[in-house]
Order: C-alpha cells, then structure tokens, then sequence
C-alpha cells in the first residue's frame, strides 16, 4: 500500500492515514476486500506509534470505509460511489488544502504549479 505521513505537516498523522486511505477506497485504487496491513505492521512501516494507526483505523471503521473481521484482518468496506459532484467537491477541498499550505511555505504560483506536477507524474496521472 502506498501511504506516506509527513510529520512536519499541520495535520496530524492519523488524519493523514485516516484521508489517504478514504480517498483510495473512493477512488478505487484500494478496491473493496483490499486486505489492509496490520496496525502492528503498518506503525512500523510509517515509523509511527500504533495508537497513530488505530486511531486511523477506528475513525475509517466508524464511517464505514473499513470492516474489521477479528483475527481475519482489516479490509476494505464497499465504499458507496461518489457522485461527480461529491467528486468535485473533494477535489476542490483537496486544492486549496494544497494551495493553502503552499502560501504558507511561500512558494510561488510557479512554484507550487510544477511540484503538482511532478507529484501527478509520479503517482502516474500526467
């Protein structure tokens, strides 16, 4: 699974697990059943304390992204479809998130327009 946590961010980290996870259930890129890694496991994969992940983990089973099924694992729920506009709306919420925490390290509009860029590139979307 491809999860990062950035420690120097404002939003803490079981936010950023707790978003990442929702936003590739809903996007499909973690389909519904996808097995999850252990909180045990995934703590030590993002060098975080695994109250970080269970807390994550608890907030994504209240909402219903995730099912946990005991000693079975963690998976996956059937996340209800997105409709375009709750589809657009995530994405406008997610830009000026971004936009906004480029302002604050003062990156030019330049700037923040060419690591977007290198970012899409990288997760394969340019």
């Amino acid at each position: 699974m491809i999860l990062s946590v950035d420690l120097e961010s404002a939003l803490p980290p079981y936010e950023q697990i707790r978003a990442q996870i929702t936003a590739m259930a809903a996007s499909g890129v973690l389909p519904s059943g996808t097995r999850l890694p252990t909180i045990r496991q995934l703590a030590a994969d993002l060098g975080l304390a695994p109250g970080t992940v269970s807390r994550a983990y608890r907030e994504l089973e209240a909402v219903g992204v995730i099912s946990t099924r005991g000693r079975h694992g963690t998976y996956i729920a059937r996340p209800p479809p997105l409709t375009p506009g709750e589809r657009a709306s995530r994405l406008r919420l997610a830009a000026a998130s971004y936009a906004r925490a480029a302002e604050q390290l003062g990156a030019s509009q330049h700037e923040t327009f060419q690591v977007l860029k290198q970012a899409l590139a990288s997760s394969g979307q340019a």
